[in-house]
């Protein structure tokens, strides 16, 4: 074999070395391309599964991060009222039943963000799942009232309009489905009978009821808390007193009394000799 022909062989090595390291590049980047595509469609479908759907339900929590103490303005008490409007089983985060502290990913975390405006408040809505993930973001709520009492609760009611035009129906997948708690058997007790003592009755006093008019939202004050309208305008003032959900109120024409029946808020004063009491909705 002459040098040409050696020269020959070799330059047919080279291209045949050549050819295969361009199938070998070419291979490659189709096991890319194919991986990318299939992280892709898993990336969408994972989101495509995660909606407000698929969860029962909501933590909210006691403080919100731009605010100075827990529940200020009555907001984080006014989510919890939203969010149970919608359909949602609602609880703090400090104060969560056994199986949703079991499984804390059955369950979406609110959180509300403000955006600072010089002559507005800017308030965001946020439902987050267990590893963070945004699921359901609301506009932007705006108020423009110089109170802040009345600003965030009008900006935070702005953004939860978003939440109230999406659609919500409980469709729970393996992740988000709350276990169920077996609860122990209990020894029955027997039942001794106890004899009936007549209680003298106190003569009834004539009451004269008027149904509740609209929902009221309750913001807290120094002594107690303001009952507003969707106005926003100041219904009743309600003061503290020693006993548990028992209020002295008034308003501009009558002052009495705003107490809890059977989880149904009251309120009772005289209107010409006469005890009228008035059932009211009140959220806190």
């Amino acid at each position: 074999m002459n040098e040409y022909q050696i020269r020959q062989l070799e330059l047919y090595i080279c291209v045949v070395q050549l050819v295969n390291s361009l199938i070998y590049l070419e291979n490659i980047y189709a096991m890319k391309k194919y991986t990318f595509l299939l992280l892709l469609l898993f990336s969408v479908s994972a989101y495509a599964q995660n909606t407000i759907n698929n969860y029962k339900y909501v933590m909210v929590p006691e403080k919100f991060s731009f605010l100075k103490q827990p529940n200020q303005y009555r907001l984080n008490a006014l989510t919890k009222a939203l969010l149970e409007d919608k359909g949602f089983t609602v609880y703090y985060d400090n104060e969560l039943p056994q199986e949703i502290a079991n499984n804390k990913c059955s369950a979406l975390q609110v959180e509300v963000l403000e955006k600072n405006g010089m002559f507005s408040t800017n308030l965001t809505l946020l439902l987050k799942d267990c590893q963070s993930n945004i699921v359901f973001k609301s506009k932007e709520g705006k108020s423009r009232e110089k109170e802040f009492s009345v600003s965030y609760n009008l900006a935070l009611r702005d953004a939860f309009t978003s939440l109230e035009e999406t659609p919500y129906a409980y469709v729970p997948t393996a992740q988000t489905k709350a276990p169920a708690v077996v609860n122990a058997p209990v020894a029955v007790q027997p039942v001794v009978a106890v004899p009936v003592v007549s209680q003298p009755t106190e003569k009834a006093v004539p009451v004269t009821s008027e149904n509740a008019a609209g929902t009221l939202y309750a913001q807290a004050t120094a002594n107690g808390f303001q009952l507003i309208d969707t106005t926003p305008k100041i219904v009743l003032t309600l003061l503290k007193t020693s006993q548990t959900d028992y209020f002295i109120a008034s308003n501009n024409s009558s002052s009495g009394i705003v107490f809890k029946k059977n989880e149904e808020w009251f309120f009772e004063y005289y209107k010409s000799n006469t005890l009228t009491s008035e059932k009211l909705l009140i959220k806190f």
